[in-house]
């Protein structure tokens, strides 16, 4: 049994992971403000502190004890951090260094980092390898980037094993439908609910690469448990599926309407050789087969 803390807890990827970690029989303490998480959502059985992360003194207090430290918390979204760069950072840079330092402080082994793909931007070759350079084309990505160094510095200074995992779109129970930032299944299950037509941004040719968040799950156990890592690591989750946008609609059925396009890469895929040799995962769900499943839990 280990003691995980999960910042940001309370959110989507938080929220699935307590629920997961609970099962293996793990303790689970969730740090999260609430700005965006639910509590309620939360297992019985986790200990909940409201707690803001750049609060590193009460942080430390409530890591000690703590086997590894899963830093979720962020404000995420590329759009929220080009409209509010200063909150965004405060948050995502600032957060990301007080996690650390609450792990120093308090002696926790092991951090692992919810770093982002979206560190790559716009890359001439599919699918994205850890090995290209990032061209992030928003705050949102550098500042994950940011964290990232941040991760690999920390070990090397103060011997915290640290190990950032670079999510592309996760998918699953618990996604939140509302609000301008919200992840596109989850818009679209939402729309399609109400009758309303599904937006589609640009031609809606661009791709993503959909990850269940079961899978994710799994990665980050791996990457929680595993010898062979914990030096600053990047290592990509990802299905190694690239699904545009129409195809999703597609899936989720109903009527569409195209809007404006926005700033965001256009196509993504993920090279996940990296971390199959380093801690032997692999997607288990299909996509097409996990949004089925979501489908029926909205009724549709």
């Amino acid at each position: 049994m280990k003691t995980y803390l999960i910042t940001g807890g309370a959110g989507f990827i938080g929220t699935n992971l307590a629920h997961y970690l609970i099962e293996q029989g793990d303790k689970v303490i969730v740090v999260d403000d609430l700005s965006a998480g639910k509590q309620e959502r939360l297992p019985k059985d986790v200990t909940f502190h409201k707690l803001d992360v750049c609060d590193t003194k009460a942080l430390a207090e409530v890591c000690k004890g703590v086997d590894v430290i899963v830093h979720l918390a962020a404000l995420p979204r590329v759009q929220f951090s080009i409209e509010q760069p200063f909150a965004a950072q405060k948050v995502n840079v600032d957060g990301t260094l007080s996690v650390l330092e609450a792990a120093r402080q308090a002696k926790v082994p092991r951090v692992i980092f919810a770093a982002s793909s979206s560190a790559y931007g716009d890359q001439e070759e599919l699918p994205l390898s850890e090995t290209l350079p990032p061209q992030p084309k928003s705050p949102y990505a550098l500042h994950k980037l940011m964290g990232e160094h941040l991760m690999k510095l920390w070990h090397e200074l103060h011997g915290i094993e640290t190990v950032s995992l670079r999510f592309f779109n996760i998918y699953g129970p618990h996604m939140d439908p509302d609000g301008a930032y919200a992840l596109v299944v989850g818009k679209f299950l939402k729309m399609r609910k109400e009758g309303a037509p599904l937006t589609i941004t640009g031609d809606g040719e661009q791709t993503r690469d959909f990850t269940h968040v079961n899978d994710l799950n799994r990665a980050i156990e791996l990457a929680a448990l595993s010898d062979s890592v914990g030096t600053g690591e990047v290592l990509n989750v990802g299905a190694g599926n690239d699904i545009t946008i129409n195809r999703v609609a597609e899936l989720i059925g109903g009527p569409t309407e195209y809007i404006p396009p926005r700033i965001e890469p256009r196509y993504t895929r993920a090279d996940i050789s990296r971390i199959k040799a380093a801690l032997g995962w692999e997607p288990e769900i299909n996509f097409d087969d996990g949004l089925a499943a979501l489908k029926k839990e909205w009724g549709i």
